[in-house]
């Protein structure tokens, strides 16, 4: 359970609005038709969403042993939710590499979150982990709607199957990490934090399972999600943010890398997948400067933040930053991690108190 007298689950999506409203203005009618279908259905879910935190979500049984318990549904292109049964926790892999990836990203992102940080599952308590998959018809996202995993197959002009990069698997249930914890306000700063953090530990997971070092890593969110007509790499760029991708459909990546490009929008919860750019340039150069392996030494600090209790739910990205320098130095001293994170804020242009 959250530090903050219950949470407030939230329906977040890896696509933002901003893009598919970018496509639903396309001519092409094989374009705009997915994306608007998309946005549609993004609505209708996040209404259901507000529902259900009113009303109550059905009671989850959790079995804190430090093992996962996965599930995967298919939805078979309809919108019912879960959807049939395909493969349950110790099921040997079937024909479907969409059901394959789904339950592999789930494990990996258990692995990541019990192995480095002593967390079972996203709620530290042994919470379920349950996706579905081939969710509707050319659906173009994939969400976290405060209890489950749901994938989309893409459309194939724009976007591929969304199982395909695991981080956008560990974005997604990140979001239920924050969920439990801190509870950030899905709006503005807060938002763009809750955003960030997603992106954060959704790279992680993706270093992790392929062992690699801050050097070594891309740095991307969503790579291998684009389909080959897109001109792009990914949806963001946590080394480089707004170079993802300069399509003439999609338009280009609007985030900011520092403060003084910070856009002020009404859109997206305020401009929440975009000014995340910030916050994740920080973690960027703080790992990097680091060195090794991310999530040991950058990841930790930015654990430590998210659930140590002190992160409040309308929190600003200085009050992030002023307790990730609180952090950094109760853990590690006032050695090389302390001027790392230091640095890395000082860099994006936020202050810390």
């Amino acid at each position: 359970m959250t530090t903050h007298g219950g949470y407030e689950p939230v329906f977040c999506t890896i696509v933002p609005p901003h893009v598919l409203d970018q496509l639903a203005q396309a001519e092409d009618p094989a374009l705009a038709g997915p994306a608007r279908r998309t946005l549609q259905r993004d609505a209708y879910e996040r209404t259901q969403r507000r529902l259900t935190t009113v009303i109550g979500a059905t009671a989850v049984t959790a079995v804190a042993d430090g093992t996962p318990q996965r599930t995967i549904h298919d939805a078979r292109h309809g919108t019912d939710l879960p959807g049939h049964k395909v493969r349950g926790e110790g099921d040997k892999p079937g024909r479907d590499a969409t059901v394959n990836r789904a339950y592999a990203g789930l494990g990996a992102t258990f692995e990541l979150f019990l192995q480095a940080y002593r967390r079972d599952s996203i709620d530290g308590n042994g919470l379920p982990l349950n996706a579905t998959v081939h969710y509707d018809r050319d659906y173009n996202n994939a969400f976290w709607n405060g209890e489950q995993m749901v994938f989309g197959d893409g459309d194939g002009e724009i976007f591929l199957d969304f199982t395909i990069p695991i981080d956008v698997i560990g974005h997604e249930l990140a979001h239920g990490v924050t969920q439990y914890t801190a509870n950030l306000t899905y709006f503005g700063q807060p938002g763009a934090l809750n955003e960030s953090l997603s992106d954060v530990f959704g790279a992680l997971i993706k270093q992790y399972t392929l062992g690699q070092t801050a050097a070594e890593a891309d740095w991307l969110i969503g790579a291998g999600l684009l389909a080959p007509r897109v001109t792009g790499k990914a949806l963001r760029s946590m080394k480089e943010p707004g170079t993802a991708y300069d399509d003439d459909v999609l338009g280009k990546d609007p985030q900011p890398a520092t403060m003084d490009d910070f856009v002020r929008t009404g859109r997206d919860n305020g401009g929440v997948h975009i000014n995340s750019g910030i916050p994740n340039h920080a973690f960027y150069l703080a790992a990097t400067a680091l060195g090794g392996h991310a999530w040991e030494r950058a990841g930790q600090v930015w654990y430590d933040v998210l659930t140590g209790g002190e992160l409040k739910q309308q929190a600003r990205f200085v009050d992030f930053a002023t307790l990730t320098v609180k952090a950094a130095r109760e853990r590690f001293g006032d050695g090389e991690e302390l001027d790392a994170v230091s640095k890395a804020w000082e860099q994006v242009g936020v202050r810390t108190l």
